[in-house]
């Protein structure tokens, strides 16, 4: 009596591909990444057809050896890639239709000087404006709260740290307050790449250019603050352009540094 072969069976195959799915990662880059490449591939290739359930994030979690924000993180990339759904509750889902494929920004891309400036110089079209609309539309409550997120990333770089997710939450509080949820839904898309210290060691020759640089994104971010508070929405947009052009240019400072050897 010859044996059967288990991978003819359905069950067999599908166990198969989630075992394969659920190993653990390594570290050749970003933990989320790997899980948004590795769950794609499981999309794309069809071993998770359109409707299947993902595994739960305590299974990402245990399987994966990876942390509930990298799963999160991954998942959240994956929506907005048009890969998958998420129901309320219930978790996450293929999308029906993965051959949709939406705008994307590749996170991998963002590690050079010229890729940071294009994202500034796309940031400046939309939060200039999302500053001008949050200044007449924002209430007390968000006013409360992008003070809140400037006085948490002062305390942030005040300690010594680089006050990466505060400056995220600085941006992102004012996006809420625009009270329209683009503008908060396409920073998240974004994710926090959007600080380009994180993608680019930039200005860290010693601490002393680090706390000099630092200490230029708090004063540009206490203007649009008191911009915003004043209910002056041409000052606000101004501040807020004037920011990420000067962001702009220390990049580009940057750059010529590089070219120059």
């Amino acid at each position: 009596m010859t044996r059967q072969d288990t991978s003819s069976h359905p069950a067999d195959a599908a166990r198969h591909s989630r075992n394969k799915l659920l190993r653990p990662l390594g570290s050749p880059k970003s933990l989320s990444a790997e899980v948004v490449d590795r769950l794609a591939e499981q999309i794309m290739s069809g071993k998770l057809p359109a409707g299947a359930k993902l595994p739960s994030e305590q299974e990402m979690m245990r399987g994966m050896g990876v942390s509930r924000t990298v799963v999160r993180e991954a998942v959240s990339a994956l929506r907005a890639r048009g890969l998958v759904v998420t129901r309320q509750g219930a978790g996450a889902f293929v999308d029906r239709d993965t051959g949709r494929q939406p705008y994307v920004i590749d996170p991998d891309g963002l590690g050079s000087l010229d890729s940071v400036l294009d994202i500034l110089e796309l940031r400046m079209a939309v939060e200039s404006e999302a500053a001008a609309i949050a200044s007449e539309r924002a209430s007390t409550a968000q006013i409360k709260a992008i003070k809140e997120a400037q006085r948490v990333f002062v305390r942030a770089i005040s300690s010594g740290e680089r006050g990466i997710k505060e400056d995220f939450a600085f941006h992102q509080s004012i996006a809420l307050a625009t009270q329209n949820n683009r503008f908060a839904e396409f920073l998240e898309f974004l994710g926090r790449l959007i600080i380009p210290r994180q993608s680019i060691r930039s200005f860290e020759g010693s601490p002393d250019s680090l706390r000099k640089y630092l200490g230029q994104i708090e004063k540009e971010h206490e203007a649009i603050s008191q911009a915003i508070a004043a209910r002056l929405p041409k000052k606000a947009r101004e501040a807020m352009r004037g920011h990420l052009l000067k962001s702009r240019e220390r990049y580009r400072e940057l750059t010529s540094k590089k070219a120059g050897g």
